[in-house]
């Protein structure tokens, strides 16, 4: 044989170990201009060649570990103070460099429309966007996934945050970090995952909601749906509607009439946003593990016709979260449902949204490291998605700064505390208030009702009577044992603290709601 081939056969022989190796990999979250959370060790996880050593540094920290049986591996990664730029480097069989990596501060934003809704959907789009240039803010999102399949990674990037890069992304998130950036002057990473119209028991784990026996009507609707939908009729279905509209359309126009509505496709809620786990699987299970300071959260109208459940569901979910993400109770910040449809003074009308706001209040006495920003001064009656996203995400701010970075400043809205009946009046007093009351464009304080034993509303007047208090009464009700301010689904109210923060919507009774039997 001559000399050149064996030479070359050799080589080829030597070789042949290295091609079956797989390459290491990591999942979206670490790529170029990514924010690792400051201060924690830092879980850095992929996949490589099943026992191949795996080497990960950043910044003078190390860790070293083999891949599983499965290919996957992890390391955790020593505390880093906020700065950077750094590289991180993972070294397997081949070498992979992400660069310029920041360390500060990370936040999840989720929910449904309101969260998902953009920058360039948002009030004044065209200036905010020209405005956006904040290369040390990072912003990455989780594409919509609806699936019962636990997914390990999504296609994304981080990017930085200017012109080109945040017209496309929360608008809520974006505010909100933005603020959180420029008053801690260090960097922020911001991971979007939300989907418009979801459900909250989409971003739940199912078995969680399968051992809880107050699902039961609700999961079995859907085992109910799963059994019943089939795709291919469903397709031919709409393709013989489609053929017939084709039909007509045609038969319309050589007669000069008007067109037929063209049949919309058909949806799969197999896949969708509101089958219970479809979104925790497929949009909030890659990310677990990952860094964070904490979560901003925007939900609560798809449930608002099951606001009794929700008393109980959002908690788990936000538990289910903290739980799987083993990274300790981080913050849960959430917005409170934004005034919406006919503005409306009768208290005695059945009110779901009322009753949803009064579930995500209950939220904060029933988990730790919680805060509710509330927006009901905000909303559009005519419109479920108000364009003003600045104030929201300030709000939201407020809580992080105050409860999370020790800022001295006002973050919480006042909150109902106590009632206490003297004559015909009663005195209602609120926590929470920072400095004394005030009414907002009139002088007088608007949206609260009364109500004796008889359990019928009317309209009340009221007096701030000290810094906290507010007294309460009515001529129609001599004996009142009930109060109500902000009960309504787009109230008139009025009441602020000098902070310029609205009083919480509440009521002091705990009578049935038009929601109270509503659990599927």
């Amino acid at each position: 044989m001559h000399r050149r081939n064996l030479f070359a056969i050799v080589l080829v022989a030597l070789a042949a170990p290295l091609v079956g190796q797989a390459d290491v990999r990591l999942p979206a979250l670490f790529t170029d201009h990514m924010v690792l959370q400051r201060d924690v060790t830092n879980k850095v996880w992929g996949w490589a060649e099943a026992g191949e050593t795996v080497r990960v540094a950043v910044a003078a920290r190390k860790a070293e570990t083999k891949a599983g049986k499965d290919g996957s591996w992890s390391v955790t990664l020593d505390p880093l103070p906020a700065g950077g730029p750094h590289t991180l480097t993972v070294k397997g069989a081949n070498e992979i460099a992400v660069r310029d990596v920041l360390v500060g501060e990370v936040w999840v934003c989720s929910g449904q429309s309101n969260m998902q809704m953009s920058v360039a959907a948002a009030k004044d789009a065209d200036v905010e966007i020209l405005a956006a240039r904040y290369p040390r803010l990072r912003l990455i999102s989780v594409p919509r996934l609806g699936t019962q399949e636990p997914q390990s990674d999504f296609k994304g990037a981080w990017a930085l945050c200017d012109p080109n890069t945040v017209g496309p992304f929360s608008a809520v998130g974006y505010y909100f970090g933005r603020t959180i950036h420029k008053a801690l002057d260090i960097p922020v990473g911001l991971i979007h995952s939300s989907w418009g119209g979801s459900s909250c028991e989409a971003w739940v784990r199912r078995d969680l909601l399968r051992a809880d026996e107050r699902y039961t009507d609700l999961l079995q609707r859907w085992e109910e749906t799963e059994k019943r939908f089939d795709p291919a009729a469903v397709k031919a279905n709409y393709e013989k509607a489609l053929a017939q509209w084709k039909d007509r359309a045609a038969a319309a126009r050589k007669a000069g009439k008007p067109q037929p509505r063209r049949p919309r496709p058909p949806r799969n809620p197999l896949i969708g946003q509101h089958r219970p786990g479809n979104l925790y699987c497929g949009m909030i299970q890659p990310l677990l593990g990952y860094g964070i300071r904490g979560a901003i959260w925007y939900q609560g109208e798809s449930n608002a016709g099951r606001a009794y459940q929700y008393r109980h569901l959002f908690p788990r979910m936000i538990s289910n979260w903290r739980e799987d993400w083993g990274v300790g109770d981080f913050s849960f910040y959430w917005v409170q449902l934004a005034d919406f449809l006919a503005e409306s003074d009768d208290p005695n009308l059945p009110c779901p949204w009322a009753e949803l706001r009064e579930a995500q209040t209950m939220t904060l006495d029933a988990l730790p490291k919680t805060g509710e920003a509330v927006i009901i001064d905000v909303g559009d009656g005519k419109d479920i998605h108000p364009k003003n996203k600045q104030d929201v995400g300030v709000r939201l701010a407020r809580l992080a700064l105050a409860k999370d970075y020790g800022k001295a400043i006002a973050a919480e809205s006042p909150r109902y505390e106590s009632m206490e009946v003297r004559g015909s009046k009663a005195i209602v007093t609120l926590k929470n208030c920072s400095g004394p009351l005030r009414p907002f464009d009139v002088r007088e304080v608007r949206g609260f009702a009364i109500a004796g034993e008889d359990k019928k509303f009317v309209a009340a007047q009221a007096k701030i009577v000290g810094a906290n208090k507010v007294e309460v009464w009515s001529d129609a009700v001599a004996k009142p044992v009930a109060v109500r301010y902000a009960w309504a689904n787009n109230p008139v109210c009025n009441l602020y603290d000098s902070k310029g923060l609205p009083v919480t919507p509440f009521r002091t009774d705990d009578w049935p709601g038009a929601t109270i039997h509503n659990t599927k």
